[in-house]
């Protein structure tokens, strides 16, 4: 199994920026790919970014890029989603998920989620 625990959402006025982060435990190595999805209030869930765990290849929903980066650092098992110019509608629940294939279409794992809130 796989255990993934997100943090850094919070509340942002519009045209700011937050970090989330995602740090993975367990049996990572049955893991391809890590990466985000968010749910807004009566909406459905919607993929965010996603990124094969050495870095090579990062995939973006058309509405996120050039505003949302997915990247790893050195801590290790660790994914960050650094959302920047955030906008209201981009309040949501993110979720932090793992699958064991690329690209992710199907997330095996899930984390139990952060809230993010913009306010306008």
């Amino acid at each position: 199994q796989v255990q993934l625990v997100e943090s850094g959402g919070g509340l942002v006025q519009a045209g700011g920026s937050l970090r989330l982060s995602c740090t993975a435990s367990g049996h990572t190595f049955l893991t391809r790919t890590v990466g985000w999805f968010r749910q807004a209030p009566g909406k459905e869930r919607e993929f965010v970014a996603a990124m094969t765990w050495n870095g090579a290849t990062t995939l973006y929903a058309d509405s996120m890029k050039g505003r949302f980066t997915i990247f790893r650092e050195d801590a290790p098992n660790t994914v960050y989603l650094q959302m920047n110019s955030l906008k209201p509608d981009d309040t949501a629940v993110y979720y932090c998920a793992a699958e064991t294939r690329y690209p992710m279409t199907t997330p095996d794992y899930w984390g139990q989620g952060t809230q993010v809130t913009v306010s306008s």
